[in-house]
């Protein structure tokens, strides 16, 4: 039982984690990256489906700074060029046939700043949320230790781990920002 309380939080920090990673694919880099489109939602055959973009076609590197987008159904290929003009990423899709290569503007030093900021937002964001799921768990450690429910040796040894585990966990955000930033940096 209490090591269900240090497994639940290693769970949902776990999870967090994970979800930051994914947030992080969609923050434009120097570099073409497919995750940068994949999950831009295209209402696709007059509307009547919305479908995530990666579910609609092929995206892939051309070059450090284009994507190709090939789509499944060459019919929709107009949908997905209007998904993502739409979209706030600010890109111009250009259709060539069948397919659509989307050219990546080098990013001025004035983007790579507000990247940047936005980049310490989420990393700020799923820290509070790490720190919270601690907190959580601490105040479920004290009560259990309060209605006798586990020895104070116990108390102070799952304390601890969830002390070690939040500690890698922010160890292991600052190196993934640390990276990122060097991403958004490289000209």
């Amino acid at each position: 039982m209490f090591n269900d309380f240090f497994e639940q939080f290693k769970q949902q920090s776990t999870k967090t984690l994970a979800l930051l990673k994914e947030e992080l694919k969609t923050i434009r880099t120097g570099r073409a990256n497919p995750a940068l489109v994949e999950n831009l939602t295209v209402e696709a055959y007059g509307g009547q489906s919305k479908l995530r973009l990666f579910e609609l076609a092929t995206i892939s590197t051309e070059g450090p700074t284009a994507l190709l987008i090939v789509p499944f159904d060459p019919s929709i290929i107009m949908d997905i060029e209007k998904a993502i003009l739409k979209s706030p990423l600010g890109l111009s899709p250009r259709t060539q046939g069948n397919h659509i290569i989307i050219q990546l503007p080098s990013l001025s030093t004035e983007q790579r700043e507000k990247l940047i900021k936005l980049l310490g937002q989420k990393i700020e964001e799923k820290k509070i949320v790490i720190r919270n799921l601690r907190d959580e768990t601490r105040k479920k450690i004290k009560n259990s230790f309060e209605a006798k429910d586990i020895s104070e040796d116990e108390k102070y040894r799952l304390e601890k781990e969830i002390d070690n585990l939040t500690q890698n966990l922010m160890t292991e955000i600052e190196i993934i920002k640390e990276n990122k930033e060097k991403e958004i940096s490289e000209v």
